[in-house]
């Protein structure tokens, strides 16, 4: 391809398969804008993860026009924490999640996104930036637009410049699927010391299940030794999936667009797995930089970007404080156990169902509740 100032190939590259490139150059089809995606992997593309979509995530989904049908998923309706034999959950307050297979969803994107008039380039490997465009080999594609979409080790990051962290911490997840059929209506969040374990439901006869801490040498079943109830539960069952394992990093950029090139999911930041937020924030950004496309600037994803996670990062660090402290965290789940609306509330704040403000609120109560324990 020869290089133009007058040319152009496509409106939008997108740089990054998976469900956030995949996401972007939907909601940028959806608003008239031709758009290339290009991938170095062969789909669907797996990566280990708890595999559970919060409603706000399932209504994103919604937004770009995927509705996911009951046969590929399993619906929860709610959250359930456990900690040394204390339980407490909440439902969520509009709607239910949904547990699917991460094939299962990138599957799904990729049918809607070819649907749309997405071109797909799989097995392609991006090589580096052009004020024009993007080098693919010795080939120049020329596009207004081009987006980073390629994760938390981001090439285009790198490549744009805007590898500028204010800060970054990583804990390490491991992931496994078994055959059963799912003993509970909620995702479970098992709390140990410095460990916590997922169980999610993903269809009518499968779970998934997912350990993280801050040890990258405590794999999946090292994990159940410290949660025996879940390992007896899964004594003898068919694994239907090999145990993976993958980085859960909290990362925050100064910037997440210069000139003409923006950055989308883990790529442009993260926030810790344990809040089960990062595919639903990939999903919502992508519709916000599909409006600074149709706006013809990147500056206002900048500051949008950085008011979307907000709350999931204070979310993440709310949680995160009860990671390896034993004491404080029974003293906590006591709490919730004698007073479950101030989790009902929590987790209202959490899916979004709330006003930011209410965390104030949900800390005088808990507060409180610790004090009157």
């Amino acid at each position: 391809m020869v290089n133009s100032p007058h040319r152009r190939d496509t409106d939008v590259f997108i740089i990054g398969g998976g469900p956030a490139g995949l996401a972007a150059a939907i909601a940028a089809r959806q608003r008239g804008f031709e758009v290339v995606v290009a991938d170095s992997a062969i789909p669907p593309i797996d990566k280990p993860c708890g595999e559970g979509l919060m409603p706000d995530g399932v209504s994103a989904l919604a937004g770009l026009g995927i509705e996911i049908r009951r046969e590929y998923s399993y619906p929860f309706r709610g959250i359930r924490f456990i900690s040394s034999g204390v339980k407490v959950d909440a439902s969520f307050p509009t709607g239910q999640g949904l547990g699917i297979r991460r094939t299962r969803l990138h599957s799904l994107m990729i049918d809607r996104a070819a649907a749309a008039g997405v071109n797909l380039l799989w097995q392609t490997v991006v090589t580096g930036l052009h004020p024009d465009g993007v080098w693919l080999g010795a080939n120049l594609v020329c596009s207004r637009w081009i987006v980073g979409a390629d994760g938390a080790h981001s090439r285009v990051r790198k490549w744009a410049g805007l590898d500028e962290n204010t800060g970054h911490q990583q804990r390490f997840a491991f992931r496994r699927h078994y055959r059963v059929t799912p003993w509970t209506s909620c995702m479970e969040l098992y709390w140990g010391n410095n460990c916590q374990l997922y169980v999610t439901p993903v269809a009518a006869n499968e779970i998934c299940v997912a350990a993280i801490s801050r040890d990258p040498g405590l794999r999946l079943d090292g994990a159940l030794a410290r949660f025996p109830v879940v390992a007896s539960r899964l004594q003898g069952l068919e694994r239907t999936s090999a145990e993976r394992g993958a980085i859960s990093a909290t990362r925050r950029l100064r910037h997440v667009y210069r000139g003409r090139t923006a950055l989308i999911g883990d790529a442009s930041g993260s926030v810790d797995a344990i809040t089960g937020e990062g595919l639903c924030l990939a999903f919502r950004q992508a519709i916000l930089l599909s409006e600074s496309f149709a706006a013809g600037s990147l500056e206002p994803y900048q500051a949008k970007h950085r008011k979307l996670a907000r709350r999931p990062a204070a979310m993440s660090w709310l949680m995160l404080t009860l990671d390896g402290r034993d004491l404080f965290r029974q003293r906590v789940m006591q709490a919730f156990a004698t007073q479950p609306r101030t989790f009902a509330r929590m987790l209202a704040l959490h899916v979004g169902d709330s006003r930011p403000l209410a965390l104030a609120g949900i800390g005088i109560s808990l507060g409180w509740d610790l004090l009157t324990l």
